[in-house]
């Protein structure tokens, strides 16, 4: 009963292909699907796009961040909780091999004290001259007294930089090692000077992350190696032309900004370099209100 179910089955599959075949295509409106066709009406949409074009300018800025050299200086409770830490370490823990021998020492020497010591009993050691752990301990702290620390402050912010010039300072990289520091450019807008992040219009061919990394390399004081955090921008700022000046093909400016992390400096600032090194803190000092809010979101204080 399969075979003849199956043949009978086909026969009005086959009725309907023979039909389609002779009348679907050839008598009704169907258009045959074309390539060429297809992008024919893609260049034109194409076309008509890029006739009409965007009113807004684009641009893109780089988030350029120092992190900390060193450790940020402990708070009051940061201090009394280490100390406890080490206090419940010191009740708890078991004698290291110097405290055992500071114990066997003292007892070796109230041995001595009472006649009741026997050199027989230290065995192969007992022609050998016998170093005390508090010999130990002494000559440690005489290497300890030598040793000098790095200094965790730098010239940039010693007390001769105070008297010193503000610019000289903040645009040195050695200033504020505990804190993280944000470059700012003095860049030009219009008829004035601003404190921005750099920043460079974006061209035809190159995607907004290359547009960064050419404002990047584009400083007075360019060979920053930089590392980017993303091909996607962590933020955009949005500034409307006046109304008075504001036309269809010109809207405004939209700055889309880029996260990178100093790994390696370039050569030197000069002192008139229109380049600083600022901290989260000190950003509202060079920034206008509504750029600084927008950038504020995602410079983290690390």
């Amino acid at each position: 009963m399969a075979a003849p179910c199956r043949r009978m089955a086909s026969r009005p599959l086959l009725q309907f292909l023979y039909c389609f075949g002779r009348t679907g295509v050839g008598n009704t409106g169907f258009r045959q699907f074309s390539v060429n066709s297809v992008c024919h009406a893609s260049l034109q949409t194409k076309s008509k796009v890029e006739s009409v074009g965007s009113p807004w300018r684009l641009m893109a800025a780089v988030c350029l961040q120092r992190l900390p050299v060193i450790s940020a200086d402990w708070s009051p409770i940061e201090q009394q909780f280490t100390q406890l830490m080490h206090q419940m370490e010191l009740e708890k823990s078991l004698m290291s091999d110097h405290e055992l021998r500071l114990l066997e020492d003292a007892e070796r020497l109230s041995r001595k004290q009472a006649d009741d010591y026997n050199s027989d009993d230290e065995g192969d050691r007992g022609d050998q001259e016998i170093v005390l752990a508090q010999d130990l301990e002494d000559s440690w702290e005489q290497k300890l007294k030598h040793f000098q620390p790095a200094a965790r402050l730098r010239a940039a912010d010693g007390p001769v930089s105070v008297l010193a010039d503000l610019q000289k300072d903040l645009a040195s990289l050695d200033r504020c090692l505990a804190d993280s520091l944000v470059l700012l450019a003095e860049q030009q807008v219009g008829a004035e000077k601003l404190w921005l992040l750099p920043h460079a219009q974006w061209q035809q061919g190159e995607n907004l992350r290359q547009t960064a990394e050419r404002a990047l390399a584009s400083l007075p004081a360019a060979g920053f190696k930089a590392t980017f955090l993303g091909n996607a921008p962590c933020g955009v700022y949005k500034y409307k032309l006046p109304r008075a000046v504001r036309t269809e093909s010109s809207a405004g400016t939209k700055v889309f900004f880029f996260k990178a992390v100093l790994s390696g400096g370039g050569r030197p600032a000069a002192a008139d370099a229109p380049l600083l090194w600022v901290k989260k803190s000190e950003l509202q000092d060079y920034l206008k209100p509504a750029y600084l809010e927008k950038v504020s979101r995602f410079i983290l204080s690390l």
